[in-house]
């Protein structure tokens, strides 16, 4: 019984990590999913990663309630930074609804249950599909698997507060405005010369209702650009989500001091 102990005592620490990576990470954390399947899904991948481990019994004193909160952090942050990087798809719908005129029509996403624009909508959905067909959702796993050789499960105080952590942050922030304005540019660009051909128009011709006349004419436009730069646009979503994978692994390695 003394054995058994701190072995459970390990594995509840594993549990704890992977419990709040699901619960922030993209995919995983989406309200589609039962609560149950990824409560199972977290226990069956926690158990299977205690058997790959050599890590020593921890003991469950004062430390080990550090310990868990410590877990819990980490997983929360690396779900996070993926999250982050990938609401660069609803960042740039936002772009391209404010010129399309989609701006006023939120609705609400089903998967993470907060308001968002149409077009944002769309390209998550659509960037959904291509973290799935280039396995996506492997290297995910992948990710919460190999944090352990960045981050020992008994290491008590990764380096949270270190200024290279911070920084990296800010950088990850920045990056991922400069994507979502690279995705939503061609059809912004359009749009805004659309919007100041009907507004020289306008002047020409005062006869016309230039505001009944563009929204339709900006809206048929958008969807062409749209449709003319798809393959493009999914290109972007893949390095997006190779970007989310190399900035998952460069923040483990920050927290883990190396």
């Amino acid at each position: 019984m003394t054995e058994i102990i701190p072995k459970l005592s390990v594995l509840l620490l594993i549990l704890v990590r992977v419990s709040a990576f699901f619960v922030s990470v993209p995919f995983f954390s989406y309200r589609t999913i039962p609560p149950q399947l990824r409560i199972a899904l977290a226990c069956v991948l926690s158990w299977m990663m205690y058997y790959t481990m050599s890590a020593a019994a921890i003991p469950i004193d004062g430390n080990y309630i550090l310990l868990v909160l410590k877990e819990a952090i980490i997983g929360l942050m690396i779900g996070l930074i993926a999250h982050i990087i990938l609401s660069a798809v609803q960042i740039a719908g936002g772009f391209i609804d404010f010129e399309m005129g989609f701006a006023m029509a939120n609705i609400i996403d089903p998967q993470t249950g907060a308001q968002t624009p149409l077009m944002g909508q769309f390209l998550n959905f659509l960037i959904l599909f291509v973290l799935l067909s280039i396995n996506g959702h492997h290297l995910i796993l992948d990710g919460i698997f190999y944090s352990y050789q960045f981050m020992p499960i008994d290491q008590l105080f990764p380096k949270f507060g270190d200024e290279n952590t911070v920084e990296f942050i800010m950088k990850v922030f920045a990056s991922v405005f400069a994507i979502a304005f690279q995705m939503s540019a061609p059809i912004v660009a359009t749009l805004f010369l659309v919007t100041l051909a009907l507004g020289i128009t306008a002047k020409t011709v005062p006869q016309l209702n230039i505001f009944v006349i563009g929204f339709p004419v900006k809206i048929a436009i958008g969807f062409l650009v749209l449709i003319v730069s798809l393959g493009v646009m999914i290109e972007v979503m893949e390095k997006l989500v190779e970007l989310m994978i190399l900035s998952m692994r460069d923040l483990m390695r920050l927290l883990g001091g190396a």
